[in-house]
């Protein structure tokens, strides 16, 4: 079996995020890179939403982006401006294409389907598979989402709702989120944040469809294509190996509080890429700890009390666009924490701290 300098185990968008970025820089002039990924063709699979607080490789793969958006909880509706930092959504078709037309030109970049097609033994590999995780009693951001298309303009394209907690939450954390990218075509998703035991919640389809035509009151519409997920809340606790480091949702880049991940992903494949040559003695890149340490607190409030969460959401919203976008993308000074502190029910966190 052929040896390569490095190994990226699982061509999603960690993997290929950092194919990519190594690519560009020209980090494989000299060096060999296989990718092992199992799948047999890549299509739009995914979307992928963040608020732009720092540039990245892939604005031509943007869907959409907005100045404005809204939360809402019964009977109160909070409008936000965010024109300083667009939220964008990435479209992973655009995205797989742009890449694997880029890397595919590299001679020194192979694709297997299967690791053990690999000699992995003189290589440093970058896992974004990690260990299997089975892990149904902690909290998961669990979702399912359809993109539909009404035949009548409908939508107001500029303005996207980022929380809808006006539905039923059956005694966890329920909630809408619309993300319009024209009059006639809209993705919709219902999202839960619970652990994975409750089957009950996992009607999906139901739940959409009734939003759609019940509460959004649209009855002409076709579906154009359908996403289902679940982002675990956790880190996952990996088994530390000799020349390997964890990379994307396996390396802790998901912000536990919010599942968002692209941005994270972005910033550890542009560290790796400018510490390559000495990357086994490079200390491996994290989001900041304090983000850890507060998003902990925060999760064991959601846990203990799923009722008060759409309120405590929805205040939050009470600090400024800048204030709050800087804290959910981990870019917050301490003014900034202090701010978002600050709104939050105080004898509810504190609890959780003893």
């Amino acid at each position: 079996m052929k040896e390569f300098d490095y190994i990226i185990i699982g061509g999603g968008c960690a993997g290929l995020s950092l194919a990519y970025e190594l690519d560009l820089h020209s980090k494989l002039k000299d060096k060999t890179l296989a990718i092992v990924e199992h799948r047999d063709e890549y299509k739009r699979d995914k979307t992928w939403s963040f608020w732009k607080v720092s540039p990245h490789n892939f604005e031509d793969c943007t869907i959409k982006s907005w100045d404005n958006f809204t939360i809402n909880i019964p009977s109160h509706l909070k409008h936000v401006d965010c024109k300083n930092m667009p939220y964008q959504t990435i479209d992973s078709g655009l995205f797989y294409q742009k890449i694997i037309d880029k890397i595919k030109q590299n001679t020194n970049i192979y694709f297997f389907k299967n690791i053990n097609e690999v000699n992995t033994e003189n290589s440093f590999i970058f896992n974004s598979v990690g260990d299997k995780i089975d892990n149904k009693s902690s909290l998961w951001q669990h979702f399912s989402g359809i993109e539909i298309e009404t035949s009548k303009d409908f939508f107001d394209e500029k303005i996207f709702n980022l929380m809808d907690f006006d539905c039923d939450q059956k005694n966890s954390v329920h909630f809408f989120y619309t993300l319009p990218f024209s009059k006639t075509k809209a993705l919709i998703e219902t999202t839960w944040i619970s652990d994975l035991n409750n089957t009950s919640l996992n009607d999906y389809d139901i739940q959409l469809k009734d939003y759609i035509e019940d509460k959004l009151k649209i009855k002409n519409y076709k579906i154009n294509y359908k996403e289902t997920g679940a982002i675990p809340l956790f880190h996952p606790n990996n088994i530390k190996k000799l020349n390997q480091i964890e990379i994307g949702t396996a390396g802790g880049m998901t912000r536990l509080s919010t599942g968002y991940t692209f941005l994270n992903i972005q910033e550890q494949s542009k560290y790796i890429r400018k510490n390559i040559e000495n990357i086994k003695d490079t200390k491996i890149f994290s989001i900041e700890r304090k983000y850890e340490f507060l998003d902990n607190i925060f999760l064991k409030v959601l846990k203990k009390n799923p009722e008060r969460m759409a309120q405590i959401f929805y205040k939050m919203f009470n600090s400024s666009p800048n204030t709050v976008i800087n804290f959910l993308s981990n870019k917050s000074n301490i003014l900034e924490d202090i701010s978002i502190i600050s709104k939050m029910p105080k004898w509810v966190f504190l609890k959780q701290l003893f």
